[in-house]
């Protein structure tokens, strides 16, 4: 990676020499927490990051250093960040292993007690009426039972989300580790640089919107729990009937659910996902595209993935996917049009994560609504497309009075939005 200097500052601003804290004296590094940990010489700091058994140490500093700086960036460290990379990722695989087996043992006996159940059905029911099933008959009724069952599509989708993807992931880090002997750390430092330093940054409107969908989910819970059941915090949430998007009552006139419906969620999986979807992606618009296009672009994608739910499904939907999945799109348009600003690698995650997502929505297709997912995502891109020209500039976009004006408005539309969902919660 090319240092930048102050010759050099047509930088992004990720790359910087000042993207970083000012080093203290002497050697230490600092964890993922912000804590600081000094160490005596050179050869401690060298066997710390050798023996970081979980990817806590974040930057390190040195006396040679205005500031602090990757592990990755100092040439006297690739044997230890090595070694310790090779545990992380043999680690991980194990542990995805072991998950994916578990995982599989779960989905396997679920399928074959639904096929099994299936197979004695099909005999019951042929022996009511009195006529000849063979055992091809069965088996062709067993499995499409098994096909057709709740309980088993649930079961494949966490086995995706849960199990799946995260032994894919693993192996994908241990294969990447393989490279850094061929190319060198240096060539993964800018993805590692940029993605250090965007976890670093304060995103406040990006908390202010997970607070407030943290605000319907308590109102959700609470409206659960009072009809009796205490296993409502990690079953079916409450709220859907009162503000969710039901179609035949959004057409009827109750428009203000396509704002509302956004903002709850079905469950508490569901609600998790979204929360971690919600921290990474807003808080990556909300820094590199001002705060502004925060709320302008999640209401925009969450009202037209709403719209086009309502167009083409016809089951009542819950849940800020929509919203979610125009920020990925608006991040996919936009960074690709100011490819200064963002590391090719740290792009072309963006780029899976919507190939991940259409995966899941394709096995998930009878709880996930993928009409929301695609309205979102096309809004989003076009959104970026229609605001943002294409840059060369390394420098983020600044925002005009005009943005300023629109997002506070539009982020008042998602505060009144979510008083709405309580109130209507909480009394319905």
């Amino acid at each position: 990676m090319n240092s930048p200097t102050p010759e050099n500052p047509d930088s992004p601003v990720w790359a910087r020499d000042n993207a970083f804290p000012v080093a203290p004296t002497g050697w230490g590094w600092l964890d993922s927490r912000g804590k600081s940990h000094p160490v005596e010489s050179l050869e401690k700091l060298e066997s710390a990051i050798r023996e970081d058994r979980d990817g806590s140490i974040d930057l390190i500093w040195l006396p040679d250093h205005e500031r602090m700086i990757l592990p990755e960036e100092h040439p006297a460290m690739g044997d230890a960040l090595r070694t310790a990379r090779e545990r992380w990722t043999r680690d991980d695989v194990d542990a995805a292993n072991h998950r994916l087996r578990w995982f599989g043992i779960i989905l396997g006996g679920l399928g074959a007690y639904t096929f099994y159940g299936g197979w004695i059905l099909a005999g019951r029911l042929a022996a009511q009426s009195g006529s000849d099933v063979g055992n091809l008959e069965k088996m062709a009724f067993a499995a499409k039972a098994m096909l057709n069952s709740t309980q088993c599509g649930l079961a494949l989708l966490m086995f995706i989300i849960f199990a799946f993807i995260p032994w894919w992931q693993a192996r994908k880090r241990r294969a990447e580790l393989g490279l850094w002997v061929g190319v060198g750390i240096s060539d993964f430092a800018p993805t590692i640089r940029f993605e250090t330093w965007l976890a670093r940054q304060n995103a406040p409107f990006t908390r202010a919107l997970l607070v407030l969908v943290c605000v319907v989910g308590l109102a959700q819970i609470v409206s659960a729990v009072k009809l009796g059941s205490i296993m409502a915090v990690f079953d079916r949430w409450g709220g859907t009937e009162a503000a969710g998007l039901e179609k035949l009552k959004y057409f009827g006139g109750d428009w203000w659910r396509l704002f509302t419906a956004p903002l709850l969620h079905g469950n508490l999986v569901h609600f998790l996902m979204n929360a971690a979807a919600l921290t990474y992606l807003g808080k990556r618009v909300e820094v590199f595209a001002r705060w502004p296009h925060l709320p302008l672009v999640f209401l925009f994608a969450a009202c037209m993935g709403g719209e086009a739910s309502a167009r083409f499904t016809g089951a009542t939907s819950v849940g800020a996917s929509g919203g979610l999945m125009g920020w990925l799109g608006f991040l996919l348009v936009f960074e690709t049009l100011h490819k200064a600003l963002v590391p090719r690698r740290a792009r072309r995650r963006l780029a899976a994560g919507v190939f991940l997502t259409a995966i899941i929505g394709i096995i998930g297709y009878r709880f996930i609504d993928n009409a929301a997912h695609a309205g979102g995502l096309f809004a989003g891109m076009l959104y970026a497309a229609m605001v943002f020209p294409a840059s060369s500039s390394p420098h983020r976009p600044r925002s005009t009075v005009t943005d300023l004006v629109a997002g506070a408005a539009a982020l008042f539309a998602i505060v009144a939005a979510t008083v709405m969902a309580v109130v209507k919660i909480t009394a319905g």
